[in-house]
């Protein structure tokens, strides 16, 4: 048998397209081999069972799919060039070239996957993507972080050693032996070539895979370049196209019952909106504070010693704490900056594909800035990076939110930057120095500030901590970060408008994304903080579950703010109702409550699991047709309303009838602290002093 198929192979490669053979089994070596890597690299997290095998199985199927695709360029050359080319001593030589091309960029490809993988522990997705299209930033990451001429260095020399060791089976030379055909022969072996790629490019996708139990290994049997052109062409999935649907009637009807049990009711004849009017939570005037919104990259929960014991990295937002509201089970919507962005301005679930922040017909959205630009403040995002990247500066210049970025301050004004952006302590300087003149300019001021620290490289100026720079890696990092709030609150404190500003200490996404399960739950998990220096905000915690969608809310709820509203959050700390968070990455969306997390999935799929926080494992379960519809409902509605224009921003005078509504007009009242809330409505615990 294998003397046979060593025959037909043999017979494959004695013609003029045996060099796609040979360039699907070149390219398949080297896929199976960067798998096999991958696996090492992951010893402690794979599911070491029989799943392994199916690993490898359909692993081998979508690297040889890929490779046709990949070859389709070698296909269409070889029709076209004429016979009798290959005889020709410069064009053997220029093959040879050509190979050890190929060879080296393969190569290079398995090694940016394992950067990848080492990353973010997953294959070419979206991310990769954004990789590409936003290179100067990447690149420069990249050189920062790793010793490049080392790695081109180390893939120059397994060039030389596959070469050889390629050119040591002959396969090469008995192609060209036989590479010299007519043109009809030429172009019937093209078409037939053609034929099986469109076939297997067809046949194969990666919704295919099984759901492995652990997401390990669901991974590891795709092939990265496969799922780097799936992520292209997916960049922007239709929910009603791709996932579980209701009645688009049902979806609205369930959010406004749920609107309406927590205190606000619809205010419009269109059924198809979240459209709605949120009394303010108290008796008394509106809270007119200033925002700080201190927006950390990457901040995971386990890095603050509030929520893990055993970290010694956040020692001022440790002290901080016992000063601040904090929020112990807050999630993130998302695994990217993008996605925090989306939910902590618009408060909208995480819809398939990619976030609104980088979608087209993004402009004059319902946002929290919004509602506070009805109310006469100054808002603005402030960046210590390019804010073109992630389409960061188009989003919220065009959502009326000035903006301070790398490229808008001068070169003096920074001290200390990398390939990510300022370090944190000047992106600080430039807030106090934004606040001071709104202050002086007699305008209450909200500030969405985004810092870039905590990123690879891990760099920032020596002498701050005890750790040192890029040597110590992310821990080096967030305690960076840590210090840097810490000065930042210090040098407020002698600034006149200090105790009439709130401060927000909230992450944008968790430092690791990956986990076993398909949504580790815990994997989502982050900070949120509200600190009132003036006392507005009592101390204390709040334990219910919730994710960024509720922030903005719930913010607006603790200033006592009457408002119209399109949020698909509600205001934790005062408003009743079921407790949720809204989870997801780019094709997986999620909804955890009471112990329980639906996952909807590309094509119509569904899962109810049940997840033990003791050791965050998630059991499937039987469905739970309330949830899902409950899950389905957030989704579709949300998909639905961007689609249609339907999440469009309030005017200044829609605000200030629903503000009037709230507040009649009445003197002025200076400012109170807020009382504590009353019990019933959230665990919200005041802290000892």
């Amino acid at each position: 048998m294998f003397v046979s198929l060593r025959a037909r192979l043999t017979s494959l490669i004695a013609r003029r397209h045996g060099a796609v053979v040979l360039f699907v089994i070149l390219f398949a070596a080297i896929s199976v081999s960067t798998r096999l890597v991958l696996l090492v690299r992951s010893l402690g997290v794979v599911s070491w069972d029989v799943s392994l095998l199916a690993v490898f199985a359909w692993g081998v199927l979508f690297d040889l799919a890929s490779g046709l695709l990949w070859a389709v360029p070698l296909t269409l050359g070889l029709m076209l060039l004429p016979q009798g080319f290959f005889g020709h001593r410069w064009a053997r030589a220029l093959v040879q070239v050509a190979l050890v091309g190929v060879i080296y960029l393969l190569l290079f490809g398995a090694v940016a996957e394992w950067i990848f993988w080492d990353e973010v522990s997953v294959r070419f997705n979206f991310i990769a993507v954004d990789y590409l299209v936003y290179s100067t930033e990447v690149i420069a990451n990249i050189r920062e972080s790793y010793p490049i001429g080392m790695i081109f260095a180390g893939i120059a020399m397994a060039t030389a050693a596959v070469t050889a060791l390629w050119q040591r089976t002959g396969l090469m030379q008995r192609w060209l032996a036989a590479a010299d055909q007519g043109w009809r022969l030429r172009y019937q072996a093209g078409a037939a070539w053609i034929v099986v790629t469109i076939l297997a490019a067809v046949a194969l996708n990666s919704e295919q895979l099984p759901a492995f139990a652990n997401n390990y290994n669901r991974e590891l049997a795709k092939n990265g370049l496969w799922s780097l052109f799936a992520a292209f062409r997916n960049n922007q999935l239709d929910y009603d196209q791709f996932y579980s649907t209701v009645p688009v009637a049902d979806a609205f009807r369930g959010l406004q019952e749920e609107f309406a049990a927590h205190g606000s009711a619809a205010d419009t004849t269109n059924h198809l909106d979240t459209l709605r009017y949120v009394p303010s939570p108290r008796p008394g005037p509106e809270l007119r504070l200033n925002v700080i919104q201190i927006t950390v990259e990457s901040l995971s929960a386990d890095f603050v010693s509030g929520f893990n014991r055993a970290s010694r990295l956040t020692p001022n937002l440790e002290a901080l704490a016992a000063k601040s509201l904090v929020f112990e089970n807050f999630y993130a919507t998302g695994t990217r900056t993008d996605r925090g962005m989306e939910a902590l301005t618009l408060g909208i679930p995480p819809t398939p594909g990619r976030s609104l922040v980088k979608r087209p017909r993004n402009e004059n959205l319902f946002t929290l800035g919004s509602v506070f630009r009805s109310r006469n403040y100054d808002t603005a995002f402030i960046y210590g990076g390019y804010g073109y990247f992630d389409n960061m500066n188009y989003f919220f210049g065009n959502n009326g939110y000035r903006v301070i970025d790398r490229a808008s301050v001068s070169s003096d004004d920074i001290s200390f930057a990398n390939a990510w952006g300022a370090c944190d302590e000047d992106v600080f300087r430039w807030t106090l120095r934004e606040a001071d003149q709104a202050h002086a300019a007699g305008k209450p001021f909200h500030f969405f500030v985004m810092t870039t620290s905590n990123h690879r490289p891990f760099t920032y100026p020596e002498g701050k901590i005890d750790l040192p720079s890029k040597i110590s890696g992310r821990a080096g990092a967030v305690k960076y970060t840590d210090y840097a709030i810490g000065q930042l609150l210090a040098n407020a404190a002698s600034h006149p408008w200090f105790k009439n500003t709130i401060f927000v200490i909230v992450a944008d996404h968790c430092a690791s994304v990956a986990g076993r399960a398909e949504l580790p739950v815990q994997n989502y998990h982050i900070p949120l903080f509200i600190y009132a220096p003036g006392g507005q905000v009592a101390p204390g915690r709040v334990r219910d579950v919730m994710s960024q969608i509720d922030y903005p809310p719930t913010l607006l709820g603790l200033l006592n703010w009457g408002y119209g509203s399109r949020f698909f959050g509600w205001d934790v700390v005062n408003a009743g109702g079921d407790r949720r968070a809204l989870i997801g990455n780019y094709q997986k969306l999620g909804l955890y409550q009471s112990g329980e997390l639906e996952v909807l999935r590309p094509v119509n799929g569904r899962t109810t699991y049940r997840y033990d926080g003791s050791d965050h494992s998630l059991t499937p379960e039987v469905a739970n047709e309330a949830l899902s519809r409950r899950t389905i409902g957030y989704y579709q509605a949300a998909s639905y309303l961007y689609r249609n224009g339907g999440y469009t921003a309030l005017t200044t005078a829609e605000q200030a009838q629903y503000a009037a509504r709230a507040h009649p007009p009445s003197p002025t009242t200076t400012v109170t602290q807020l009382a504590a809330v009353p019990s019933g409505k959230a665990a919200h615990t005041p802290l000892a002093p």
